[in-house]
């Protein structure tokens, strides 16, 4: 087989003024995807635990979530990305159906639902935030990103890592590390 020419190799490149857009597009539209899935499940979580202190907790995380979904479609509109339907609604139905998750409980949640899904987020919120990386790193070749606007983002993202991470611990104390009452069986 023929190595390819240089013009061949070429297109493969992002052009010297910024970012290969059409790579950028799959790039931003999987975020979304994601996005739309973290949205969904930190919403869940939160009414899921209302009233309680890991509710209260998760739902100004819940609502940060969501502001950073509609951020990101605010930059791919900024950036003339458009918006695949059926990544969003991938990212909807993959949500949808990691609820159908053995739990251990035929109807109630299970103690460790909590657990499973504060690693969900924690690990959605870890991708978000190597997202926002990216296109910090990229806001210095387009200008049509704010790489300000990207900071904000960035640190509310690892805020959030924290306080998931925090609350994933002390579920974890609460549902895995039985007391000296729960060990002994009273």
């Amino acid at each position: 087989m023929n190595a390819p020419s240089p013009s061949d190799t070429s297109r493969r490149r992002p052009p010297a003024h910024g970012a290969d857009m059409k790579l950028l597009g799959i790039y931003l539209n999987d975020h979304l995807a994601g996005a739309t899935a973290g949205t969904l499940r930190s919403g869940y979580l939160a009414r899921a635990t209302r009233g309680s202190a890991l509710g209260r907790a998760v739902a100004p995380v819940a609502a940060e979530i969501a502001q950073d979904r509609s951020a990101l479609l605010s930059i791919m509109r900024d950036l003339g990305v458009p918006v695949r339907r059926y990544k969003v609604c991938a990212g909807w139905a993959g949500e949808r159906l990691g609820r159908l998750k053995g739990n251990g409980r035929l109807i109630r949640r299970s103690p460790l639902t909590n657990v499973l899904e504060l690693e969900g987020l924690r690990l959605g919120v870890e991708g978000k935030a190597a997202g926002w990386q990216t296109l910090r790193r990229l806001s210095t070749i387009d200008q049509r990103l704010d790489p300000g606007q990207l900071d904000v983002l960035l640190e509310r993202a690892r805020q959030q890592q924290k306080t998931l991470e925090e609350w994933r611990v002390r579920e974890v104390e609460t549902v895995l590390h039985p007391t000296n009452d729960q060990a002994s069986g009273e």
